[in-house]
């Protein structure tokens, strides 16, 4: 390939990239005048308390400890 080739093919691939961004730009514009409520559904503005009790020890049985392995076996 010739440097006129590749910087043909350079231009047509950044044309490409400029179209494609234009696109998802407009896409997202769309979609949030279409659904602005939505977009921000799964995000909460509160904050979550945590109980002070302690967990329920049954949720831990049969687990391992993250990192450590098995608690009966031996690492090779």
């Amino acid at each position: 390939m010739s440097l006129q080739d590749d910087l043909t093919a350079v231009k047509r691939c950044l044309d490409d990239l400029v179209r494609s961004v234009g696109q998802l730009e407009r896409s997202l514009a769309q979609q949030r005048r279409e659904k602005p409520a939505a977009m921000t559904a799964g995000r909460s503005d509160g904050l979550v308390s945590i109980p002070d009790t302690p967990y329920d020890t049954s949720l831990w049985t049969d687990s391992d400890d993250e990192g450590l392995g098995a608690r009966d076996r031996r690492a090779p």
